[in-house]
């Protein structure tokens, strides 16, 4: 087999496989998409402090004009700035930190003692004389 036939017939195969390829997802069936699931419980009733936000953020430049709007920003800034203010839903709790025990307790058994490390001289190298 010459190198000539050996290019026609991998062209052929390369163009029957993809026609088959293409054949095979033409006929395949559409399936809907899955939601994905937010992991977050949709809250019964509505916020009505958010949907005034919405509708201020449609007025666009007349919003800060608005006093109902300003009210509104005012009421969302308290709920999140103010002292003591708290997230309608708390975050998990993270675990401590780990400590950092370099500094030594003289009062503890367990723990070895802490010397400040010295400084190493670099090496002298003699002369030949």
């Amino acid at each position: 087999m010459d190198g000539k036939m050996l290019a026609r017939l991998g062209a052929v195969v390369f163009v029957a496989v993809a026609i088959t390829a293409t054949a095979i997802e033409m006929n395949r069936k559409e399936e809907a998409p899955e939601a994905w699931p937010s992991g977050r419980i949709t809250q019964a009733q509505a916020d009505p402090l958010r949907d005034e936000l919405i509708r201020c953020q449609f007025l666009g430049e007349a919003g800060p004009r608005d006093p109902a709007c300003l009210r509104a920003w005012a009421e969302n800034r308290n709920r999140f700035l103010a002292p003591g203010a708290r997230p309608a839903e708390r975050l998990p709790d993270m675990p401590p930190a780990p400590r950092d025990n370099a500094t030594a307790q003289p009062n503890r058994t367990d723990q070895p003692a802490v010397e400040p490390a010295t400084p190493i001289a670099p090496p002298q190298i003699d002369e030949a004389r």
